[in-house]
């Protein structure tokens, strides 16, 4: 179910934000990336507690990508990592540029 559920989200061309709503990280990076100028449909956040499976959600993204922790980023179907990546690649550039690559900018 775990698979599925993170699967079903990740496609080109998109940005999903696994998130869990208490977290001050995951609020962080809903900021910055809601200011940013998406194309309708471009961005998703996933809200993993909503899933009613929380402890195998984290479990499947640990074997994805290394990291168990919200939020994770993913451009397309790569994980870019977590908050402090996020900013990282919003602060060298980087991030716009990706996002410029994929067409999910305005």
């Amino acid at each position: 179910m775990a698979q599925a559920f993170v699967s079903s989200r990740l496609q080109p061309g998109k940005v999903v934000v696994f998130v869990k709503p208490t977290c001050p990280y995951c609020r962080r990076a809903q900021e910055l990336l809601g200011a940013l100028p998406f194309r309708p449909g471009a961005l998703e956040f996933v809200d993993i507690t909503a899933a009613g499976d929380t402890g195998s959600i984290q479990d499947y993204l640990e074997k994805l990508t290394g990291a168990r922790t919200v939020p994770r980023v993913f451009i397309g179907r790569d994980c870019i990592g977590g908050c402090s990546d996020l900013i990282e690649m919003n602060q060298s550039g980087e991030l716009c540029k990706r996002l410029q690559q994929i067409g999910a900018l305005q």
